[in-house]
């Protein structure tokens, strides 16, 4: 039977100088192995409850369990527990992927010899062992991905977290980055994802949660949720239960 990865209890977050918090009761839970998906408008919270799961912001009131270990702001010895793929680049543009990477992996704990074998087997799987040993700065904004890709996943965590992994990359390389998820996934990693990329978000997540106004309005596998609403789509399903109208970005 699985365990939950991840398990939220009555989340609080405010922003200071905001009116409203962004959630005020939150609970959820992600179990191991899912490959599970935030979806919602813009504002409606993914960005905020993902930071708040790798301890990026502090929260006001509840609890947050990664792999029953309490997440708490800030902590190093907790890094070794996830991988975190943000949507903003989350590397040194002036150094090369290699140097990206042993840098990163010394980060982790990794030791000399684990960096240089997943070094290689990174660039080789992601496509970039040409491009190895030139700086990031030169890149092409898919060949960037693939390079905060292989950072994320460098020292193998068991929960992998990706806000937006594929945004603003051709289809060829969103089909390889998801190909690539898949079998992280089959191996035993547990993958939390959010897009705005609803078709591949079809083709990748096995449960969703559509989050609306810092509330989950929607939780279930998309075929269960497609059903309850008579949608064929992700797509439909959204505008369904989110509406037409413009969202401020």
């Amino acid at each position: 039977m699985n365990h939950a990865a991840v398990s939220i209890h009555h989340l609080a977050y405010q922003y200071a100088g905001q009116p409203n918090p962004v959630f005020s009761s939150l609970d959820l839970d992600v179990m191991t192995g899912e490959r599970f998906g935030l979806f919602g408008p813009n504002g409606a919270g993914k960005t905020t409850l993902m930071n708040c799961m790798t301890g990026l912001l502090s929260f006001h009131e509840g609890s947050i369990t990664l792999l029953g270990n309490r997440v708490l702001p800030h902590q190093k010895s907790f890094n070794r527990l996830f991988g975190f793929v943000p949507q903003d680049f989350s590397f040194y543009q002036e150094l090369t992927p290699v140097e990206n990477l042993q840098f990163f992996g010394a980060w982790y704990g990794l030791t000399k010899i684990q960096i240089r074998k997943r070094t290689t087997e990174l660039l080789e799987v992601l496509g970039l062992a040409e491009a190895g040993k030139k700086q990031v700065q030169k890149f092409s904004g898919g060949m960037k991905r693939r390079v905060n890709l292989a950072i994320g996943v460098m020292h193998e965590p068991p929960v992998l977290f990706l806000d937006e992994p594929t945004v603003g990359v051709d289809v060829q390389t969103r089909h390889a980055v998801i190909e690539y998820l898949k079998e992280l996934n089959k191996n035993g990693t547990t993958l939390i994802y959010t897009s705005h990329q609803l078709k591949e978000a079809e083709d990748l997540c096995n449960k969703i949660a559509l989050i609306d106004e810092g509330k989950i309005i929607a939780l279930g596998t998309p075929k269960q949720l497609l059903a309850a609403n008579g949608e064929t789509n992700l797509e439909g399903l959204f505008i369904k239960l989110t509406g037409r109208a413009y969202r401020d970005a």
